[in-house]
């Protein structure tokens, strides 16, 4: 470097660089302040697109696919494994949701009545003899009782429990998917009761049983647990636990996990839980007398008939640990309520649909001009299929 150069080459000083570290940190700071607008910006545009479409109600829709159907009118439609299973007396059809044949079984049964866990489905004949144990892909195994079903219960595995016979002879027998007998005898309660209702568990362990006894003109009934693990080797006729409830009936059971049962009273919803040996957790009393009840394995719901003229029933849902989630008064006469797969309520009559989230929020109406027979959830919350007397119809909410 020549003498002329060191001559043009100057040195910070020590106060201009404590100025220029300044800017430096003030530029940063400008550029935090300035990122963290935007991303509150973004944040606010993405939370009230939500909480638009979260409280949006709607009343027509986009067809984005149309199925012409012919079915007999005696038709059943449920939702299976996200397709559509289709039964009547003389036979069951699995499709998905472009009407796609999926199988086809054949029988003939008087009253078909089904009833499902994860893969499995159970199709039997009530009052009859016949049970078809079934997956998504089709045929298991056919079973043929020696007497009339009462019910099924069918676990996770295609294992099922049939109650069978009458008030004065019932039986239980338990089946593996093939057929095998694994469990069988009598059930009856200890003071001539009689059993009304069965649950078997997820993971085909447990089975409650739900037994009536009327005596003197008192009612009672008795939830009792029986175990077919290690746990109820050591208890007297594998019977891990029971309990009474004087002035109820309850005609309905459900296993809706491994560890948690629900039985429903007359007068109120009892919860059990326990891996092993269930144990009553939660009851929650019915205000009234309640018009329908229906479950998934989150919620529980419940209608009542309301005193007002314009708004003729309340529906009230619960969750699993007996908390209110949602009440609303209705006005819609419906042949069928119940939880969609993405746990939103549908009402359905004939010809209108009314759909609302599960927190409340009155989600959709629709009035349609061919007769409705279902309505299934599309996986996201405005996409859905909807089976009508002649068609079916992919649709997405507008």
């Amino acid at each position: 470097m020549t003498e002329q150069d060191k001559k043009k080459f100057k040195t910070v000083p020590a106060m201009d660089m404590d100025e220029y570290k300044q800017k430096i940190r003030e530029h940063r700071l400008k550029i935090l302040k300035r990122t963290l607008v935007t991303a509150l910006i973004i944040f606010v545009i993405i939370a009230g697109l939500f909480l638009f479409l979260a409280l949006r109600h709607y009343e027509d829709f986009d067809v984005n696919s149309t199925v012409e159907r012919s079915d007999t009118a005696a038709t059943i439609f449920e939702e299976f494994q996200g397709n559509i299973l289709k039964y009547s007396n003389d036979g069951a059809l699995y499709t998905d949701t472009y009407n796609e044949r999926i199988w086809n079984q054949t029988y003939e049964m008087a009253k078909p009545t089904i009833d499902m866990c994860e893969d499995y489905l159970a199709i039997y004949d009530k009052k009859g003899t016949q049970i078809y144990i079934m997956t998504s892909q089709g045929l298991v195994s056919n079973i043929e009782t020696t007497m009339t079903i009462e019910q099924v219960s069918i676990a996770a595995q295609g294992t099922v429990a049939v109650l069978m016979g009458d008030q004065s002879n019932s039986y239980l027998v338990v089946y593996d998917k093939n057929g095998k007998e694994l469990v069988n005898g009598a059930i009856y309660g200890e003071d001539g009761g009689y059993p009304i209702a069965i649950a078997l568990s997820n993971d085909a362990i447990k089975l409650a049983v739900s037994m009536l006894d009327i005596n003197d003109g008192n009612v009672k009934t008795t939830i009792a647990f029986y175990n077919f693990g290690s746990v109820g080797e050591n208890e007297i006729d594998r019977i891990v636990s029971a309990n009474s409830f004087s002035d109820m009936v309850i005609p309905q059971l459900d296993f809706v996990s491994d560890d948690r049962m629900v039985a429903y009273g007359d007068s109120e919803i009892a919860i059990f839980e326990g891996t092993q040996k269930p144990k009553l957790a939660q009851e929650i009393p019915l205000t009234g007398e309640a018009k329908s009840i229906f479950n998934n394995n989150k919620y529980v719901g419940v209608v009542y008939s309301n005193n007002d003229e314009k708004l003729t029933h309340h529906v009230a849902v619960y969750d699993m640990h007996g908390f209110t989630v949602m009440e609303k008064d209705f006005s819609q006469e419906y042949t069928e309520i119940g939880f969609l797969s993405n746990n939103e309520v549908c009402i359905l009559n004939n010809h209108s649909c009314d759909i609302y989230t599960v927190r409340g929020i009155y989600k959709f109406h629709y009035d349609f001009d061919e007769e409705l027979y279902k309505v299934i959830s599309g996986g996201t919350g405005l996409n859905y299929t909807i089976i009508l007397e002649n068609s079916t119809e992919k649709v997405r909410l507008k």
